[in-house]
């Protein structure tokens, strides 16, 4: 069963390593990411950003128990599990395998993660064009036409993140 808890990032190994011990082997955790590049005086600076903030998913099958949680809930870098997991499994699920499906490589979420729409204005918020906004024109598998100021530019989608303003 799927569980979102709330965690100490200082202790965040600590709590692997305890949980590991208290449960034994089958947990596993998931904890989706963002990469984003910027240029700062001249410099490509890559930074690591959780999705979730302090929030991780974790699984175990004996999650479903209420004894075993009430035991858990003094753990080392544990704050708390989060409410209502077990009526929300599905979405859990889902959200997971979306997150796992936008993944590089590399493990950080893709732009494929967002639905894009083309009415809506974007902002980068990697690569060269970081903090410009502009607008989709068109959008063809990974190549999205977009149009920033009165420039027409043609980009790859997995290369650069931009959100929505």
């Amino acid at each position: 069963m799927w569980t979102i808890i709330k965690i100490d990032k200082r202790y965040f190994g600590l709590l692997k390593n305890e949980l590991n011990q208290k449960l034994g082997l089958g947990v596993n955790f998931y904890n989706p990411k963002l990469c984003f590049e910027k240029y700062k005086k001249n410099k490509l600076i890559k930074k690591e950003l959780s999705l979730l903030g302090d929030y991780i998913f974790c699984f175990h099958k004996q999650f479903n128990d209420p004894v075993i949680l009430n035991n858990l809930k003094f753990t080392k870098g544990l704050k708390y599990f989060l409410r209502g997991f077990e009526k929300s499994q599905i979405e859990i699920k889902n959200f997971i395998d979306k997150c796992k499906e936008s993944e590089n490589k590399e493990g950080y979420l893709t732009q494929k993660f967002y639905d894009m729409c083309l009415t809506n204005n974007y902002k980068f918020s990697s690569g060269p064009f970081t903090d410009q906004i502009f607008k989709i024109i068109n959008i063809k598998k990974n190549k999205i036409d977009i149009l920033i100021g009165n420039m027409k530019i043609n980009i790859n989608g997995d290369k650069f993140l931009f959100r929505s303003i």
